[in-house]
């Protein structure tokens, strides 16, 4: 049960963190108006920071299932 909980928080955090990037240009975000901005050279120290912070949850977030997994395999 708390590792169900806990997936869903992540998923939600990860589905924001991803949200808040800023389009790099040549995907999807060309389509919707992203790429009109001017790139920078150097990404930012938030920018940074966001990545990292994405990559922590989206690895927290993967093994949240890899858990749950492991767990439904037991239980049966």
């Amino acid at each position: 049960m708390g590792f169900s909980i806990a997936l869903i928080i992540f998923s939600g955090l990860l589905m924001m963190l991803v949200l808040m990037h800023k389009g790099k240009g040549g995907g999807l975000s060309d389509m919707f108006g992203g790429g009109m901005q001017s790139s920078v050279g150097g990404s930012s120290v938030a920018e940074r920071n966001l990545d990292r912070i994405t990559v922590v949850v989206g690895l927290i977030w993967f093994a949240c299932i890899v858990a749950l997994g492991i767990m439904m395999k037991l239980d049966s």
